[in-house]
C-alpha cells in the first residue's frame, strides 16, 4: 500500500482533486497471453503492495486554472512494466484526453515491455504510439516526465515521443536498461543529465519545482488556449538604437557592438513567462539558439531566437523541431534573427550543417502558422536567412542583412582589407537597403 501511495501522492502533489478514469475492460486473463509459470501469484503480490491492479493510474486533475489528463507509471507494480491491460489504460487515458480537449502529462518509471506477456506486450509499444500520433494530429500537446528509471519501449514509444520532456535530477534513462547493456557500460550517458546534455531532455527538473513547471507547461500550451488559425505574433519593439546607420560599414559596426541588445533582452521584454524547450532530440544542443514558448499578452507565441552566435547544426535541428511543433499545435511562431552566419569548422560539417539548415527553411515554408521575424543584430547569409519569414521579416535600426560579410566578400574578391567599407556600401546591408529591396518588410521602431 505504501509504495503505490507514493505514486498517488505524486499525482496529488502535480494535480488538484485527481479523477481516476474507470479502466477498461482486462484484456488479459490472471495466467496472461503466455501462460507463464507464477504470473497470477506476481500479479497478486504487485497487487497486494498497491491499492490498484495495473501499473498506471491514469486520470484528470486540476493544475491552476486548467486541467490536464495526467498518466502515472507505478515501478513498484512489475517494475512499471508495461503490458496489455497497461497498454489499454494508457491508450484510452490519451482517447480521453482528445475527446475532452486536454494536454496529457505522462510521469514515467518503467523498465519497459512485460516480459511475461511476451509479444502481446510488446505489440502494446505501437498502441500506444498510434494513440500519441492521434493526439498530435488533434493538436493535444504532450509532456513527460522521466522518472527513475525509464528505460526500454516507454522511453522510446511514450517518453521520446513526447512534446516536451522534463526529467528527475539523477534519473536512468535508457533504451537498454542497466541488466542488458554490456558490462560496465554506465555513468552519465545513462542519466538524466547525461541526456540533457546530448539534447534528449528538455530540462531537469526537482520533484519540489515540477508542481510549477507542470502548470506553467499546461496554461501555455492547453488547447482551450490556442486560438484557430493564430494571428500573427505582435512585432517586438525595437530595444537598440533609434537612428539609421549612414554608412554600410557603420550599419556592420552597429550590429557586432558588444553593448547592443541581444536576444534575451528582446525575450524578457516581450515575454510575462516563457519556457524553453533544449536539444535537437539527435544528440546535440546549442546554446546560441534560444527556442521555446512564451506568454505575450495573454496568449502564447512560439520563438526561437540566434543569441549572436554562430550556430551548430544542433541548433538549427532544435529550431526546426521547436517551429513544427508550434505549427503541429496551432501557435504563431517569432523569431529573431541575429547570427554572423552558421559554424563553418569541419566537426558541423560532420554534424550535417547543411541538411540542419535545410530543415530549418522546410520547416518555415511548410508552416500552416503565421511566422514573424525580426532581425535584431548581424544577418549573416544562409544561417540567418533560414529563420527570416518570407514576406514578414522586419528589422531594427542596429542590424543588417547581407548575402555574405564585407571582409569575407574581399577575400574572395581579392580585395585589399581597406576596401571593406567600399564593398559594405556595394552590397546594400543597411536596413533602410533592405526595405528598399523588399526584403524588409518594416524597420521596428
Amino acid at each position: 500500500m505504501a509504495e503505490h501511495s507514493a505514486v498517488r501522492a505524486l499525482v496529488d502533489s502535480i494535480g488538484q482533486g485527481f479523477v481516476e478514469f474507470e479502466p477498461p475492460s482486462r484484456r488479459t486473463s490472471a495466467d496472461g497471453p503466455l501462460d507463464w509459470p507464477g504470473y497470477a501469484d506476481q500479479r497478486a503480490r504487485a497487487s497486494g503492495r498497491s491499492d490498484t491492479d495495473e501499473s498506471v493510474l491514469c486520470g484528470r486533475a486540476g493544475l491552476g486554472e486548467w486541467e490536464a489528463v495526467l498518466i502515472a507509471f507505478d515501478f513498484a507494480f512489475l517494475g512499471g512494466s508495461v503490458g496489455e491491460d497497461t497498454g489499454a489504460r494508457i491508450v484510452a487515458a490519451f482517447e480521453h484526453a482528445r475527446e475532452q480537449r486536454l494536454p496529457v502529462i505522462s510521469l514515467i518509471a518503467s523498465g519497459g515491455s512485460r516480459m511475461q506477456e511476451g509479444i502481446r506486450a510488446l505489440q502494446q509499444l505501437q498502441a500506444i504510439t498510434s494513440a500519441c500520433q492521434l493526439a498530435r494530429q488533434d493538436r493535444i500537446s504532450h509532456v513527460a516526465v522521466l522518472r527513475d528509471p525509464t528505460t526500454g519501449g516507454m522511453w522510446a514509444a511514450m517518453g521520446a515521443a513526447a512534446d516536451v520532456v522534463l526529467a528527475a535530477p539523477g534519473a536512468r534513462i535508457s533504451f537498454g536498461g542497466a541488466r542488458v547493456r554490456s558490462a560496465g557500460e554506465d555513468g552519465e550517458d545513462f542519466r538524466a543529465e547525461g541526456k540533457f546534455a546530448d539534447g534528449q531532455v528538455d530540462r531537469v527538473v526537482e520533484e519540489a519545482d515540477l508542481p510549477g513547471v507542470l502548470t506553467e507547461l499546461v496554461s501555455l500550451l492547453h488547447p482551450a488556449r490556442l486560438t484557430r488559425p493564430p494571428e500573427p505574433a505582435p512585432l517586438p519593439a525595437a530595444l537598440g538604437a533609434e537612428r539609421l546607420p549612414g554608412t554600410g560599414i557603420q550599419a556592420v559596426e552597429r550590429a557586432r557592438a558588444a553593448d547592443r541588445p541581444r536576444a534575451g533582452s528582446y525575450l524578457d521584454a516581450y515575454f510575462s513567462a516563457r519556457f524553453e524547450i533544449s536539444g535537437d532530440r539527435a544528440g546535440g544542443r546549442d546554446e546560441g539558439m534560444i527556442c521555446g514558448f512564451g506568454d505575450h499578452g495573454g496568449r502564447t507565441v512560439a520563438f526561437a531566437a540566434q543569441s549572436g552566435a554562430r550556430n551548430s547544426p544542433a541548433g538549427f535541428r532544435t529550431a526546426a523541431r521547436l517551429i513544427r511543433l508550434a505549427d503541429q499545435l496551432g501557435i504563431a511562431v517569432l523569431t529573431l534573427v541575429d547570427t554572423p552566419g552558421a559554424a563553418n569548422d569541419a566537426e558541423s560539417e560532420r554534424g550535417g550543417v547543411g541538411p540542419a539548415i535545410a530543415e530549418v527553411f522546410g520547416a518555415v515554408a511548410d508552416a500552416r502558422v503565421p511566422v514573424t521575424t525580426l532581425v535584431i543584430g548581424e544577418g549573416g547569409s544562409g544561417g540567418a536567412l533560414a529563420l527570416a519569414a518570407p514576406e514578414n521579416t522586419w528589422v531594427t535600426a542596429d542590424a543588417y542583412f547581407a548575402v555574405i560579410a564585407p571582409e569575407s566578400a574581399a577575400a574572395i574578391l581579392k580585395r585589399a582589407p581597406s576596401e571593406v567599407p567600399e564593398l559594405a556600401e556595394h552590397l546594400r546591408l543597411r536596413p533602410q537597403d533592405l526595405l528598399e529591396l523588399g526584403f524588409a518588410r518594416g524597420i521596428a521602431r
